[in-house]
């Protein structure tokens, strides 16, 4: 069974992934955190073996929990996921040890790169025309 974090700070995102994520037969959402300084605690604590993180939350952002994570546990990947995907944000993520950056609106790009880091691949898809 493959164990995912998932961080967000909206409850409602939160649960749309669990159930995206969970209609995959072998992955369980197996902790949520909802701010930026909850995700390390539960990083710790459970070990995932990959996190979606998403960029903007309270406390801390992506970037800088990414970073924490990556000195600590950089054989955890993570997959930044964002409504503000840019190619200076798949940039920045990648500087910090992120191992893939998607919108968080294209739930085929969520599946794609769950399943590239899972076997030890990164996932930075093209940045489709219209994506700011």
């Amino acid at each position: 069974m493959v164990r995912i974090l998932v961080a967000d700070d909206n409850p409602m995102v939160r649960h749309y992934l669990r159930e995206v994520l969970e209609q995959h037969g072998t992955w369980r959402v197996c902790d949520e955190a909802r701010t930026g300084g909850e995700v390390l605690p539960k990083v710790q604590r459970t070990l995932p073996d990959v996190i979606l993180l998403d960029f903007q939350m309270p406390e801390l952002n992506g970037l800088e929990v990414a970073k924490q994570i990556c000195q600590l546990f950089p054989k955890i990947p993570i997959l930044m996921i964002t409504f503000h995907f840019s190619k200076q944000l798949s940039e920045a993520a990648r500087d910090v040890g992120i191992r893939g950056a998607c919108a968080k609106t294209d739930v085929s790009s969520i599946m794609e790169g769950v399943e590239a880091l899972l076997h030890r691949k990164t996932y930075f898809p093209a940045i489709q025309a219209g994506i700011a």
